[in-house]
């Protein structure tokens, strides 16, 4: 078991097409993580964010263009990935159609060699000693560890079935038996659950999640869906066109996002956003309509200026029909009700049209909110307010959060990129 250290880790790929004068952005930029041993870090983000990339680099199935790879204390940079003690699960499973469940889980042990102490014997056949040589693991030792990997994963009855006799939960639980006989130091699963269907990825969720506290070791694990990686890992990596944006606990990102995309990205159904001016506590939307901040908000921003340009941001379960109490209320227009049984998704555009200005609905006016079954919505046009103490608020500029713990963060991520 191990953990891993990330130090300015880039990757460029050579062979990327560029126009004259153009410079090529790296595929990875300057990556920065201690990884603790046994922990589950997932890395998250949309397509071509660079996180399969990264797991690709620990591996060793693509080469580090800059920066330096620790395994434990082992710099493993130039070391081949059959060396580097490490095992991978991919999405398509990759499990060898010919064999049987029992063949495939035992195909790695039986190419490895392993350290065995053997007698050393002089001519008259007495033993003068002993030495280590690399020997094959012995036949009756590598069926007692997929025997012990099978019941784990609760597959043992299935050992003399081929792969098409399996459903894909099964044959996904095959791969992972294959990487659980070698017992590496860390496991790398990129994006093992795409292949099922959602009821199945549910499932297959809480059994890996399972499976890692049983073999208490470290567990790398790429995905775009942020719902996976909340609920499984205990730290989360955010990226976006190969950069880090956040790394931090699940609800910690949630609750405090750095930046806008973080925000956006973490989180079902997403945060919606509306452009505002603000102006000593007071937000002013692009209709002129305006939202006072409680002062324990404006206690925890960072110094703004007059008239800044920001983005609000509201989850949709810090959304509510408005009542008697709220002073500052939205007519908001329905355009989607989501009956989920015990909760409703409204998705809504609001009445942000001033007259003189044009408003975008796609970035400005459009609302997603989370109400409960028992509030029943026959009208189009509803009246919402919003739970002033949990507005996110984003600089317009650079994105990033206008909350001082947020800022915090944003400094300590620099001064990591920055370090010699």
């Amino acid at each position: 078991m191990a953990g891993l250290s990330l130090k300015h880790i880039y990757k460029v790929y050579d062979n990327a097409t560029k126009k004259k004068g153009e410079v090529v952005k790296p595929a990875v930029s300057d990556f920065n993580m201690e990884i603790e041993d046994k922990e589950f870090i997932v890395f998250v983000g949309p397509s071509g964010c660079g996180k399969s990339t990264t797991l690709r680099m620990i591996a060793g199935l693509e080469e580090i263009t800059s920066g330096e790879l620790y395994i434990g204390d082992r710099l493993v940079n130039d070391v081949e990935p059959k060396e580097r003690d490490i095992a991978m699960v991919f999405q398509n499973y990759a499990l060898y159609p010919h064999m049987t469940v029992e063949q495939n889980m035992a195909f790695a042990l039986k190419l490895r060699k392993v350290p065995t102490v053997v007698e050393v014997k002089d001519k008259e056949g007495n033993v003068i000693g002993t030495k280590t040589v690399m020997k094959k693991m012995p036949k009756e030792e590598i069926k007692e560890k997929v025997l012990a990997a099978a019941k784990i994963l609760d597959i043992d009855q299935y050992l003399q079935r081929k792969p098409k006799a399996l459903s894909g939960g099964q044959r996904q639980r095959v791969a992972l038996g294959r990487a659980i006989v070698r017992n590496p130091k860390v496991f790398l699963l990129d994006e093992p659950l795409s292949n099922l269907d959602a009821k199945l990825r549910a499932a297959m969720r809480t059994e890996i999640t399972k499976l890692h506290k049983k073999l208490a070791t470290t567990f790398l694990y790429v995905t775009h869906d942020q719902v996976e990686a909340m609920t499984m890992g205990t730290r989360i990596v955010v990226m976006k066109d190969g950069f880090v944006q956040q790394i931090g606990a699940p609800q910690y990102l949630y609750d405090h996002p750095v930046n806008k995309f973080v925000a956006g990205f973490i989180g079902t159904p997403q945060m919606s956003f509306f452009a505002c001016t603000l102006d000593n506590g007071v937000l002013t939307l692009e209709n002129g309509q305006s939202l006072t901040l409680p002062k324990e908000v404006v206690a925890n921003l960072v110094e703004t200026q007059a008239g800044q340009k920001v983005w609000l941001g509201v989850r949709p379960e810090n959304i509510h029909l408005a009542t008697k109490a709220d002073k500052q209320s939205f007519d908001c227009k329905v355009n989607i009700l989501e009956e989920l049984g015990s909760e409703t998704i409204m998705y809504g555009t609001l009445d942000l049209d001033s007259g003189d200005i044009i408003v975008d609905e796609d970035i400005t006016s459009k609302l997603v909110a989370k109400l409960s079954a028992r509030e029943r919505i026959t009208e189009d046009v509803v009246k919402i307010a919003f739970d002033m103490d949990a507005l996110h608020l984003f600089d317009a500029e650079s994105e990033n959060s206008l909350y001082v713990s947020s800022q915090q963060d944003i400094i300590v991520a620099q001064k990591n990129i920055s370090a010699e």
